[in-house]
């Protein structure tokens, strides 16, 4: 049974609404008070593959439940006054999600073209993350 719309249509629409910001401009934005720099991948990806210095991981799975005030799984971090840099491995999860976002109010949001990938082969600054449970082997 073929798809209304798929994947990629879904992360063009989503693109096409919303902002993009370079890697450059990104970095131009980290550590200033009033961004907050959101990684929506799995924690064991940034276990693996570390993350922009001082981001908050809000996994795609829960990042509506973590915005919403009525949400009992609610997170200060997103209460309103600040910008919010969404990031995933490669720019599809944070395009759709960034219009999600936007649907529900949350602004200003924006994400970065390119993702994590792009991040990294811009040779911008990581930093590692840590288990959050050790392995037992």
């Amino acid at each position: 049974m073929p798809l209304k719309r798929g994947y990629k249509q879904l992360v063009e629409d989503a693109s096409a609404r919303i902002t993009t910001i370079s890697v450059a401009e990104a970095q131009a934005m980290l550590g200033k008070p009033d961004v907050v720099f959101v990684d929506i991948r799995d924690v064991r990806e940034l276990e693996r593959e570390g993350k922009i210095p001082g981001a908050f991981n809000a996994p795609r799975g829960m990042l509506e439940f973590w915005v919403d005030p009525e949400s009992p799984y609610y997170r200060d971090v997103f209460a309103e006054g600040k910008t919010f840099v969404l990031y995933c491995k490669s720019s599809w999860r944070s395009a759709l999600a960034t219009a999600t976002l936007e649907d529900m109010g949350l602004t200003p949001v924006c994400h970065i073209a390119g993702g994590y990938t792009a991040w990294l082969g811009a040779g911008a600054p990581i930093e590692t993350v840590e288990p959050r449970h050790a392995r037992v082997h």
